[in-house]
């Protein structure tokens, strides 16, 4: 069974990374006569995505399929797991942000693959921190996805974790971007809970985050 699933996953991800939107929804439909939407989710979307981000670390994908990739998803998800779906809605409240920051390629490649992955989260876009830590606070947000850039961005993720500790809030931080990936030990210095390196880390560290709070 294990087998037959990772054929599928390899093969789904080969249609993505061709964009071949029909091949790829072909593939789930055939997925959906044995499977549950989340077990579709699961076992094919989330290996076949982890497998393109994989490529795009050690430089055999290139950006733009990892985007388009998840777009994909996302769109082949919502078809069959809806917002208002009890997988979606039996969720922490989440959102993810753009940190004082100008370049939104890395949130949106996230931000498609968690939703492609089952999840649902509000899309805050660009914000100050002074302006996410209201936001988080009104909306009672339980986890925050923080995409970062520049150096000085990142570190306004310590702003943020005092802001919300300030107001009594528990929710959970994972952060991403470059300056994380160049070291690995900054989002614990600023007192984020998870950092993600690719698109996949994230649906993993938000998976994790879940389990101690729901």
């Amino acid at each position: 069974m294990q087998q037959t699933e990772n054929i599928q996953a390899a093969a789904f991800a080969s249609q993505l990374l061709q964009m071949d939107r029909l091949a790829a929804e072909k593939i789930l439909l055939h997925s959906q006569e044995s499977n549950s939407p989340l077990q579709i989710v699961d076992n094919l979307i989330v290996p076949a995505l982890e497998e393109i981000g994989m490529g795009w670390e050690n430089g055999t994908v290139a950006l733009a399929q990892v985007y388009m990739s998840s777009r994909i998803c996302e769109e082949l998800v919502d078809s069959f797991l809806p917002a208002s779906s009890p997988e979606r809605t039996s969720q922490p409240k989440m959102a993810i942000v753009l940190l004082d920051d100008y370049h939104a390629l890395g949130k949106m490649i996230v931000y498609a693959a968690l939703r492609a992955s089952g999840f649902e989260l509000q899309d805050y876009g660009r914000l100050s921190a002074e302006q996410l830590i209201k936001r988080i606070c009104d909306d009672s947000i339980q986890v925050i996805l923080i995409s970062t850039l520049m150096l000085r961005s990142a570190l306004q993720v310590k702003k943020v974790k005092a802001g919300l500790q300030a107001a009594g809030t528990k929710t959970k931080i994972i952060v991403g971007g470059a300056p994380f990936r160049f070291d690995h030990k900054l989002w614990q210095e600023v007192g984020a809970d998870a950092m993600g390196i690719t698109a996949g880390d994230a649906v993993k560290s938000v998976s994790d985050c879940m389990e101690g709070i729901l």
